[in-house]
């Protein structure tokens, strides 16, 4: 028989942006660039433990919006 595994009550929340709010950025994953836009939080309901933050993209002009986890963003070097 197979085990089965239940996801514990999480909530989300928005969480503090790393750099300012439109700070171009590169998506490590995608090799995409955007700008910052927000990050969301996921904890546990018990115990409020941080389980992983998503930042939120959008190309740079407009267009539609990604996510990636906040990990594998970085700021953009300018020369």
């Amino acid at each position: 028989m197979a085990q089965t595994y239940e996801k514990r009550p999480t909530t989300l929340s928005h969480g503090e942006l790393p750099y300012p709010a439109g700070t171009l950025v590169e998506d490590m994953l995608s090799k995409r660039t955007g700008e910052l836009h927000g990050v969301l939080e996921e904890r546990t309901k018990e115990g409020n433990k941080l389980i992983g933050r998503t930042a939120y993209l959008r190309p740079e002009g407009g267009g539609t919006e990604w996510d990636v986890p906040l990990k594998h963003v970085r700021p953009v070097e300018t020369p």
